[in-house]
């Protein structure tokens, strides 16, 4: 086994089982997990752009039969599979259209590539999405009947669960929430997808960076341009170290971000009326665990005080999610779940 996380024992386990695969630029997560949503097993594979789609639907199709059987399964145990893929896509046909961080890899069948590598029926969907699945089947969103999530990472991703209905949209781009207009001014920020104004352009990772570059450019003091002077890269990571540690420039930084994720959080809430808001992705700045991660959930709330209607305000909860990294390939398999029961019913 890769990963060192805690797993249920096979013999704690409830069946029927179910394997979720999370497609990243980076890696691929690969986990089965039991009934009630609890991982016996997990794994990541490179999953190395550069030599195409097909070989790695081929090295993960390996790796779905390794994992599963490390965790003490035969392979007809496993009810389905669900794969959750970064970029736009056919969701119904299966298709990747033109992932961005993917290049090389538009056009690819993936969902049928697979399912002939694994033997068994695959579910397909949105990675952000099967994150949302993920957290509203056994994370921070197990007790609300609808949520909406922001994953906040080198860009923004979202998705919407609507009484256990993952939202895609008639065109598979439903829950797009990273792409939603929070500046109309014709000097607004341009996305990473050529448009402007996007929420992804003011509250990504990669966002982040780059105004703080533009900051550092006019002579502002900060201990973040000390360590860029000494040859450090300039990453969120290091954004958040240094707002924890008090650098005023940083922690403008981390709360100005916040007050954009709470415009988007907002208008998300006057068109869907969630229960809840779930905040995760690799950029949450600690969550409750740092004086920087509180103030960041603070200032999302007060921003969403400001703008929303006063009693979604008070009604609506938002707190950080719960997964972490495992999210993603919990929610694959959530997904597969579902579509499992359907088909039983």
């Amino acid at each position: 086994m890769a990963d060192s996380r805690q797993f249920v024992p096979l013999a704690e386990a409830c069946p029927p089982f179910f394997v979720g695969v999370d497609v990243g630029g980076t890696n691929i997560k690969i986990g089965v997990v039991d009934d009630l949503g609890r991982p016996l097993n997990a794994t990541h594979i490179a999953t190395q752009v550069e030599k195409g789609p097909q070989a790695a639907v081929a090295r993960a199709g390996e790796a779905v039969r390794k994992v599963v059987s490390e965790a003490g399964l035969e392979w007809g145990a496993i009810a389905r599979v669900g794969l959750g893929t970064p970029g736009t896509m056919d969701v119904p046909r299966g298709i990747l259209l033109e992932p961005g961080n993917l290049p090389g890899w538009w056009n690819f069948p993936i969902r049928d590539a697979l399912s002939q590598a694994t033997g068994a029926g695959v579910t397909f969907g949105n990675d952000a999405g099967a994150a949302a699945y993920g957290e509203f089947w056994v994370g921070s969103g197990r007790v609300l009947h609808s949520m909406v999530m922001f994953t906040l990472g080198t860009g923004v991703g979202g998705g919407i669960i609507i009484g256990d209905l993952s939202v895609e949209g008639e065109n598979s781009a439903g829950s797009e929430l990273g792409h939603m207009i929070i500046d109309c001014n014709d000097n607004a920020r341009l996305c990473s997808c050529g448009k402007t104004g996007h929420l992804e352009a003011y509250a990504s990772a990669s966002s982040v960076v780059k105004r703080t570059h533009e900051v550092l450019r006019g002579g502002r003091p900060s201990s973040l341009a000390d360590r860029t002077a000494a040859c450090e890269e300039l990453t969120a990571l290091m954004i958040d170290e240094e707002a924890e540690r008090g650098d005023a420039l940083a922690l403008e930084i981390v709360l100005d971000t916040a007050r954009y994720l709470g415009i988007g959080i907002t208008s998300a809430m006057h068109a869907i009326d969630p229960q809840g808001v779930v905040i995760g992705g690799a950029m949450t700045f600690g969550q409750h665990t740092t004086a920087t991660g509180r103030r960041f959930l603070e200032r999302v709330k007060e921003e969403v005080g400001r703008r929303a209607f006063p009693f979604l305000a008070q009604r609506t909860a938002i707190d950080y999610a719960s997964l972490g990294g495992d999210a993603g390939f919990i929610g694959a398999a959530g997904l597969a779940r579902r579509a499992y029961l359907l088909q039983k019913t």
